[in-house]
């Protein structure tokens, strides 16, 4: 079991669990709310078949990483993956990050610059900024995210029962790649999670990415999908699109994004030619961009979903997906 201590708290050492697979360019996966890093067990296979050297780890309060009180924010997440990344001596680095992972993608970028990193993706992003504010009007209400918190304090089991139906679209992929024993999964490592840290991860994701966002320099990757009934498609990845690249996304429509259950569908595909194609260069890169999905809600999701569902309608009432190549 490798383990690398970032932190202590009181008389015990903070330790990340990480699994560093294969020779070869480095891809760094980063997981995300409430799993762990054995959520990319389809892709690490995909990468080591195609020469890569696979890193994933656990987010600390989760899977087999420390479970401390405190430092669940993005700027000691970020601080966690630049001492994971310094431990491990990786160079060349593509970070891919996913829902909560994108804002470590995001905020390592904006603190720590690009001087490891060759290419970012973001799939089915928290940045640019989630929250509903005078000057993020497409945000979400604040409202939402403190009945998630009261939801959890209130019986974290259930809760988590009902947003991992949403969170794999459960109703409608039941048939295909996503059996209950799949959800099963998701709950029993959820289940598992640091009772605070998963709480305290919810107010991390109001934080602001905007400042971070203009210090990305390196080419990227964004992919959120139009059935994604988690985070609103209009609040996360049209705009992140727009910050990076100063253009509205292409859309390219019927696509879905549990992204990290088929590792050979049309968003790992994209994932797949940003890592084998990227290279290092200056100034501003021009990202490319795609989607994601999730499912059906029940309180206090429902209002997270209707957000979605509001702000992902173009105007012919259709439900966009953002895909886009640069």
């Amino acid at each position: 079991m490798s383990s690398i201590a970032v932190g202590r708290e009181n008389s015990g050492s903070i330790d990340l669990y990480y699994e560093d697979h294969g020779s070869g360019r480095p891809v760094v996966l980063i997981h995300g709310w409430p799993l762990s890093g054995a959520s990319w067990e389809k892709q690490v296979p995909a990468l080591l078949a195609a020469g890569y050297r696979a890193v994933t780890y656990d987010r600390r309060g989760f899977g087999q990483s420390s479970k401390p009180t405190v430092g669940y924010d993005y700027d000691t997440f970020a601080a966690d993956l630049h001492k994971l990344l310094t431990h491990i001596d990786a160079h060349d680095v593509t970070l891919v990050g996913f829902s909560m992972g994108t804002g470590e993608v995001a905020r390592y970028l904006g603190a720590y610059g690009a001087k490891r990193v060759r290419s970012a993706v973001f799939l089915a992003p928290v940045p640019p900024f989630l929250l509903k504010t005078p000057d993020d009007p497409r945000g979400v209400d604040a409202g939402v995210f403190e009945a998630i918190k009261e939801s959890l304090v209130a019986d974290r089991p259930a809760f988590l029962a009902r947003f991992l139906a949403d969170f794999y679209n459960a109703d409608v992929f039941a048939a295909g790649p996503v059996s209950e024993h799949v959800v099963q999964l998701g709950w029993n490592v959820a289940a598992g999670a640091s009772p605070k840290g998963t709480l305290d991860c919810v107010a991390a994701w109001t934080t602001d990415f905007r400042r971070d966002l203009q210090r990305v320099n390196v080419p990227a990757l964004v992919a959120q999908g139009d059935a994604d009934r988690i985070l609103p498609l209009a609040a996360t990845g049209v705009p992140l699109h727009e910050r990076l690249t100063g253009k509205s996304p292409r859309r390219d429509r019927g696509r879905t994004a549990r992204l990290h259950l088929d590792p050979l569908r049309a968003g790992e595909s994209r994932v797949a030619v940003l890592i084998s194609r990227s290279r290092p260069m200056p100034g501003r890169s021009r990202p490319r961009s795609a989607t994601s999905s999730h499912g059906e809600s029940m309180h206090p999701l429902r209002k997270l979903r209707e957000a979605a569902t509001a702000g992902n309608r173009s105007h012919d009432g259709r439900r966009p997906v953002c895909a886009s190549a640069a």
